[in-house]
Parts: structure tokens; C-alpha cells; sequence
């Protein structure tokens, strides 16, 4: 599906990847929907949009694990829009690098509620709309560790090892219809994804969590947006991401020790 005058919904809109897929999304012709929580951040990307393509943007401050205000969004953005013909399921959070058994059961629970049931609510809710039209698309933006283990991420990636199984389903269940789907696994881009998730990074005053080169954001949503002209179903954005797929595939243990080696100065006891 082209993204030129169509109408995309973009979750976590207001910093990192989403910021980005909607500045991108705009410059290509797109009606954008920007979501976040932050309502200050939303209006950063409304800022950086510039005043030529604001006609083209409208903000939703909401929070995407809550169903009932889900559930509202796709008539006020039918208003806004005149339509919606997809989905990006962006926003995410991780957790503190500590180990499952250190780890509060209410930051379980807030990791499930917005890295899968945030997606999941958003699907409910727009799919009859999206299936209403020519064409459409849903994507859902997993993780890296949401293929293979990373240990201090343990419970972020069940969310998007759930996400990513979820996201098979739908691409199964959809395949004789308009909607088309799409799963992608970022791997390290450069983003305030632990500032947003509330969380410090062990060692960060030292650099250490630089030892690994991250992507930048615009170009990782603009492959992402590429992808999902192309009708790709599946999407690792990022070398590393690529990498770790082939080889968790060939040998998922050597990965697996592979990656916790390299998690081990990050990891709290």
C-alpha cells in the first residue's frame, strides 16, 4: 500500500521511531493520526512537522493501554480525517535491567499493558474500519528480544515475543482480505526509549551503553515505511537485528550466550 494521501495512525508519535515514521509518513503525502501519552512531545512533532504539512497532522494525547479511550479513537479520527487506512503500532516500553526475580509485578503488568495490549486494543478497535477499505495495513513494531532472549529485558520480551506471535496470527487470518500486515524487529536504534520507560542505564555515565552502534531513528522508520509499501511481512531493521535472526536460527543457544555476554555490564544482580 503507497502511504500518499492515505490516513495513518501512528502510536508513540511523540519521540524516537514514531516521531520519525510520522515525519516521514508526512513528507511522503500521508494523513497522520500522532498518539502518545506526552502531550509536549506531540506538540515537538507537530513543531518539527513544519506549518506546510500541520493541515495534514492532527494530535491524540492518550494512553493506549486504556480500552475505553481506544475505543473513541478511530470516530474522532474518521472526523478529523475522512478515513483510516492504517496502523502503526509503535509505542513501547522496556524494563530495568534486573533479573525476573527482582523485577515488581505492577512493572509486569505495566509492560504488558502497553506493549501488547495497547497494539491489541488498537487492532479491535480500527480493524473494521481498515477492512472497509481498498487497501490497508496494520504494523506492529516488535523487538530484537522479541525472537531471542535478553537477560535484564526478560519480561520486555515476552511482550514482544507475545506481539510478534499475535502479529503471525493476524497475517494468517488476514491473508484473503484488504489488510495487509506486517511484523518488524528493530534492533538498536538511537532513541529515548529509557527515558520514557523511566529507566537509567546501568554504566551510562561512562559510555557504556555506546559499545554497540545504534541506528538512527529516521532511517530506521523509513525502511520501516518502505517495507510496508512493499508489502513486506516481516521487516529486522538494522544489521544487528539481521545478524542475530540468522544466527538464533542456525544456533539458538551459542546466540542466546552470545547475547548475554554482552548484556553482562548492563545487567543488575
Amino acid at each position: 500500500m503507497k502511504v500518499k494521501n492515505k490516513v495513518i495512525v501512528v502510536t508513540g508519535g511523540g519521540s524516537g521511531i514514531g516521531r520519525e515514521l510520522v515525519l516521514s509518513l508526512l513528507q511522503r503525502g500521508s494523513r497522520v493520526a500522532a498518539l502518545d501519552i506526552n502531550q509536549d512531545a506531540l506538540l515537538e512533532t507537530m513543531e518539527l512537522a513544519g506549518p506546510d504539512k500541520r493541515e495534514r497532522l492532527s494530535l491524540h494525547v492518550i494512553n493506549i493501554s486504556e480500552k475505553a479511550s481506544i475505543d473513541q479513537l478511530p470516530g474522532q479520527i474518521v472526523e478529523r480525517h475522512g478515513q483510516v487506512d492504517g496502523i502503526i503500532n509503535n509505542a513501547g516500553i522496556i524494563q530495568p535491567f534486573v533479573k525476573l526475580n527482582n523485577l515488581d509485578h505492577e512493572v509486569v503488568q505495566r509492560l504488558f499493558n502497553i506493549n501488547f495490549f495497547g497494539p491489541y486494543y488498537m487492532i479491535r478497535a480500527f480493524l473494521p474500519l481498515l477492512l472497509e477499505r481498498p487497501s490497508a495495513h496494520i504494523v506492529n513494531v516488535s523487538s530484537m528480544g522479541g525472537f531471542l532472549p535478553v537477560p535484564g529485558q526478560t519480561i520486555y520480551g515476552a511482550t514482544k515475543a507475545a506481539l510478534k506471535l499475535m502479529t503471525e496470527g493476524l497475517i494468517s487470518e488476514l491473508a484473503d482480505t484488504n489488510v495487509h500486515v506486517s511484523i518488524v524487529y528493530p534492533g538498536a536504534i538511537r532513541t529515548n526509549i529509557t527515558a520514557n520507560s523511566g529507566i537509567d542505564v546501568p554504566g551510562a555515565s561512562s559510555g557504556k551503553e555506546q559499545k554497540f552502534k545504534a541506528m538512527d531513528a529516521a532511517l530506521a522508520a523509513n525502511q520501516m515505511i518502505d517495507g510496508m509499501e512493499k508489502g513486506k511481512e516481516r521487516m529486522f531493521i538494522g544489521k544487528d537485528s539481521k545478524m542475530m535472526d540468522l544466527l538464533y536460527r542456525l544456533s539458538p543457544g551459542y546466540a542466546a550466550r552470545l547475547i548475554a555476554k554482552n548484556m553482562k555490564s548492563l545487567l543488575n544482580s
